[in-house]
């Protein structure tokens, strides 16, 4: 048998089992949040906005190495994995190191505040599974905290410190991303009662959960009008609220894998509208 490959031998094989664990739809969203905040900072200084990219996407493939070995190899619950129990540990040790070390050249490159702010995300992906993940609010919150976390620690990469901005950004899409979330994990709500894991669906039931999703969707967006009116966002991120506002109205009618989808792709159009509107203020000659 293959040290890392369970279903063929060599290193072709062992590379692509190293490969499969790197799922661009869930991996791009934070290592383009860390590459936003690093813009959003001024002009990014390139050393330490790829160091910080490059743990966020260690901090990623940590947890889907994590959880995939969890759920085949502890759990018993999925029916296949492409990697054997070495493997995985080996692809975990590969990981953690290389997330050490991008911390630790930002530490010594950018200053400790960067550091810090990467260190947590390890935290989340190895741990996703089997702690966190059998809770219903550290189950909904562990992705959107880490993509709040890689856009305030690429701002403070370049920054060496966290501005109001920064925060706003993070605490937006914390709250918008923790409804995707939760609609997100409804698509698998069957299976998961099944298996008695407690996700938001699970725990309310879906007509409630997906109420409950719509809440926190539109708190999100509220929170950026809000910040349009008082500060510190400018008046033009109404329009990231409304192009996602109509997204999310779009989404409301679909089931959970279509609204999903819409949901996921409205949140990039989301993250570009508003980085846009704050950081080029495009329409500021009209006030």
């Amino acid at each position: 048998m293959s040290t890392i490959a369970r279903h063929d031998r060599g290193i072709d094989a062992d590379l692509r089992a190293l490969g499969s664990q790197v799922h661009p739809v869930f991996m791009l969203p934070p290592v383009a949040s860390s590459l936003f905040g690093a813009v959003l900072a001024g002009a990014p200084d390139l050393a330490p906005a790829v160091l910080h990219a490059t743990a966020i996407f260690a901090a990623v493939y940590t947890a889907h190495v994590k959880d995939g070995y969890v759920d085949f190899h502890v759990r018993d619950e999925d029916d296949d994995h492409p990697m054997t129990e070495r493997g995985c540990r080996i692809a975990l040790g590969g990981s953690t190191t290389l997330f050490a070390a991008s911390v630790l050249g930002l530490f010594l490159l950018a200053g400790p505040v960067g550091a810090l702010l990467a260190l947590p995300t390890w935290f989340l992906g190895y741990f996703h599974a089997p702690q966190l993940d059998t809770n219903p609010v550290t189950a909904t919150t562990g992705y959107p905290l880490g993509i709040a976390l890689a856009i305030a620690g690429g701002f403070a990469a370049q920054a060496g410190a966290v501005s109001g901005i920064a925060v706003a950004f993070a605490s937006v899409f914390l709250v918008v991303l923790s409804g995707v979330k939760i609609v997100d994990d409804a698509q698998d709500y069957e299976y998961d009662l099944g298996i008695e894991k407690r996700t938001v669906a699970v725990v309310l039931g879906p007509a409630r959960a997906r109420r409950f999703a719509d809440a926190l969707v539109a708190a999100g967006l509220l929170l950026v009008v809000g910040m349009a009116i008082l500060g510190p966002f400018p008046p033009t991120a109404v329009l990231a609220a409304v192009a996602f506002g109509a997204v999310a109205a779009v989404a409301r009618r679909g089931d959970p894998t279509i609204a999903t989808m819409l949901l996921v792709r409205g949140a990039y159009v989301f993250l570009a509208v508003l980085l846009v509107a704050v950081h080029w203020e495009p329409l500021a000659w009209l006030w």
